[in-house]
């Protein structure tokens, strides 16, 4: 899963995709590297980040959306939490709803149920403690694993209660969202207790704090740190990986493929 951030403030590409050509052109780019799926995301969810309204963001996303879905055979993402935006995202060409917050905003669930029932959207939801302008002020937990477990099994319950289908569902336990350092590493080195549920799996650790602050380069720098990230992540059963670096990414997805394809 390619990342293409249509935003002025996004965290590492703020502001480089925020024209609908410039955006075109990365998500070409990124497809010809092997992407299968183009996030687009128009609010940024960096930490501390300031939210706007749904007309801005659907202003920023919708015209990206439609350039890429006329010219890319993608499934894109719409990478949001508004209502009205999962809805005017579906009609302009989204395939796939990615939400931070997992539902949690009113109308949220409702909204991406019926679209999961009219038009077969899947939706992926994100664990994050606290919301984008707090969730890194000291986050805290007994057991990290044991509780962003609880949390899947809850919102699994809830969603098919409000009418998915199991397969509708994608999780992603939010590295970076109200995570430490170590929370982080901790949900990395038991990822592989997330397949447990039986459904895809999103990994999304690409360029962030994670990788930053260990190995101690900028935001420009991580790659091979990310890749080594995602390496440990598809080994644990991670099925997509949403990153910057696709190219990069796809070599060691491959050399993962192969070890688990030989006896």
């Amino acid at each position: 899963m390619g990342i293409l951030n249509v935003t002025p403030d996004s965290f590492s590409d703020g502001g480089k995709f925020f024209s609908v050509n410039n955006a075109l052109k990365q998500a070409h780019k990124m497809a010809a590297d092997g992407a299968l799926f183009i996030d687009v995301g128009g609010e940024s969810t960096r930490p501390r980040a300031a939210q706007i309204s749904a007309d801005e963001e659907l202003t920023r996303v919708i015209p990206v959306i439609e350039a890429i879905t006329k010219e890319l055979d993608v499934v894109v993402s719409i990478d949001t939490s508004k209502p009205q935006v999962m809805r005017a995202a579906v009609a302009a060409g989204a395939s796939l709803i990615n939400d931070v917050r997992a539902l949690h905003l009113p109308d949220a669930l409702e909204t991406a149920a019926q679209l999961a029932r009219d038009h077969n959207i899947p939706v992926c939801i994100m664990h994050m403690q606290g919301t984008p302008i707090t969730m890194q002020n000291s986050p805290i937990y007994l057991s990290v694993v044991d509780e962003v477990l609880a949390f899947f099994n809850q919102q699994i319950a809830i969603l098919t209660q409000a009418g998915f289908l199991h397969s509708q569902i994608i999780i992603d336990p939010g590295f970076g969202f109200g995570k430490s350092l170590d929370h982080n590493y901790q949900l990395l080195k038991h990822l592989g207790q997330f397949t447990q549920f039986g459904l895809p799996l999103l990994a999304g650790m690409s360029r962030k704090s994670m990788i930053g602050n260990l190995i101690n380069k900028d935001v420009d720098n991580r790659v091979y740190g990310d890749v080594a990230a995602v390496t440990l992540a598809a080994m644990s059963g991670a099925n997509i990986m949403r990153v910057h670096d696709v190219a990069q990414t796809l070599d060691a997805i491959k050399i993962v493929d192969k070890i688990n394809s030989v006896n």
